[in-house]
């Protein structure tokens, strides 16, 4: 189906006005023009030379770097940065933001009392300083996430859209042939989409298409390699392939989880120009769960997680219900590859982008970004690298590092503000004093009280959302 500009704008507005009443925001929250100086920071501003900047003073204006070591407006609000560390806002390039909708296709039935508070979704993301994220299942519903962010009604991170393509009878949009994938390419660039998510069921003349049309309408790919390039990987990696979307889409195809074989994927990936996200923190979290719930039950941010998520990992986590001592091995010895491939890919030189899987079981959005960050440096990358992933390498990729991904004049005042250093120990980037996001300076005790209140409701409203009520509801 090919929609009109007249039938999006119509859903697009139905889906803002939805949202907002969702969120409990009646009015815009006002603007804030104030002007912020921070004086005497240490500023690992992550360009290419990866300058850093002791004891300097950067000025923010209207969401912008004004300037840095420049004069101090009068008006200033001054911010001491003493003793700390200024880094660019982290990116993760591979979340799933919950959304009503979601749960509305997989269970088509209305559920009473369901809905997803967008700030809820969005603050564990800013208090981890996480300032832009990449939503690799979108729908109209995160259109209208994002806009309640643009217009202010939320204080959230920036968030880049990819629709995704699956074949056969899988989830998402469905696409058996090769025009097929085309007018579907085709249609979601018209919708707005900014990226294209291959998926596990397509067929290979149908991929093949998508990646050929996508490029031709200027927009790039990422995703899975689909199940029927099994045997033969090396015909997945066409021009124009742009990232791969996980670590485990080449260890599902290997039979010995060798260091060859992470040689091997690591060639075909630097020959045909294709970059990968790992998801390091996905897999760690799956094997986790094939040996005990535990490792859930005693998840220090759980209560982070809308109530109904927390009951379905506790109470229906498909990893748990197939564990097995042959499968806890096999997913022990895949994170032990996957680890291996990584250090492979990196020593190859070929780009490597933090992204989580955010919205898998024990993959709390935000958050998980810093386990991501300390998993890559396990791997073998540096602090520095491990930072580039999640800042400058990633903006690059998403194609918004004019405006994001290092600390410049002239670009968005994205930035996180840091008790220590990152660059002597990745684990510092989870002792933040405060974010700049959108406009809105957040310091710590902003920060924990909005996460205070956050965990006070989540426990609150836990009996309203138990995950087997939910299930026979749907019925």
């Amino acid at each position: 189906m090919k929609y009109t500009n007249q039938f999006l704008l119509v859903v697009g507005l139905f889906t803002f006005s939805l949202l907002t009443s969702l969120t409990g925001y009646s009015q815009k929250q006002p603007a804030k023009q104030t002007i912020f100086a921070i004086k005497n920071v240490n500023v690992i501003t992550m360009t290419s030379s990866n300058t850093i900047l002791e004891n300097a003073t950067v000025v923010i204006s209207n969401n912008l770097i004004q300037s840095i070591n420049g004069a101090i407006p009068k008006n200033a609000t001054i911010i001491n940065g003493k003793g700390k560390w200024l880094i660019p806002g982290l990116i993760d390039a591979h979340v799933h933001l919950p959304t009503d909708g979601y749960l509305g296709q997989k269970f088509p039935t209305q559920i009473p009392d369901l809905s997803f508070n967008t700030q809820d979704i969005m603050t564990p993301i800013i208090a981890n300083g996480v300032t832009t994220v990449l939503d690799l299942n979108s729908t109209m519903e995160t259109f209208g996430q994002k806009k309640l962010i643009e217009k202010g009604y939320i204080v959230g991170p920036r968030i880049a859209l990819a629709a995704l393509i699956n074949g056969g009878n899988g989830q998402g949009r469905i696409a058996n042939t090769a025009e097929e994938g085309r007018i579907m390419v085709r249609n979601v660039k018209t919708e707005g989409y900014d990226f294209i998510k291959v998926y596990s069921k397509l067929n290979i003349e149908t991929y093949n298409a998508i990646v050929d049309e996508a490029y031709k309408q200027g927009v790039k790919t990422i995703g899975h390699i689909p199940y029927a390039f099994k045997g033969k990987l090396e015909q997945a990696f066409i021009p124009h392939f742009g990232m791969v979307a996980h670590a485990e889409e080449f260890s599902k195809n290997s039979d010995s989880f060798c260091v060859q074989d992470a040689i091997k994927f690591a060639k075909l990936s630097k020959d045909n120009g294709t970059w990968l996200s790992p998801t390091l923190t996905t897999m760690v979290w799956i094997a986790k769960q094939t040996h005990s719930i535990n490792s859930i039950k005693n998840l220090t941010s759980l209560k982070y997680v809308h109530p109904l998520l927390q009951s379905k990992w506790l109470t229906a986590n498909n990893y748990v219900k197939n564990a097995s001592s042959e499968n806890a091995t096999y997913f022990d010895n895949m994170v032990k590859f996957h680890f291996q491939l990584v250090k492979a890919f990196n020593d190859a030189g070929i780009p490597i982008v933090a992204g989580t899987d955010a919205g898998v079981s024990g993959v709390v959005a935000g958050f998980s970004l810093h386990d991501e960050l300390e998993l890559l440096v396990q791997a073998g990358l540096t602090p520095k690298e491990a930072l580039n992933s999640a800042t400058l390498l990633s903006a690059q990729w998403l194609g918004i590092d004019k405006q994001l991904g290092s600390i410049e004049t002239g670009k968005f005042a994205d930035l996180i503000l840091l008790d220590q250093d990152p660059l002597t120990d990745i684990r510092n980037t989870r002792k933040i004093a405060g974010v700049f996001v959108n406009g809105n300076w957040l310091d710590k005790t902003k920060l924990n009280s909005m996460l205070e209140d956050l965990a006070n409701r989540n426990t609150a409203d836990k009996d309203q959302f138990d995950w087997k009520t939910f299930m026979n509801k749907k019925k």
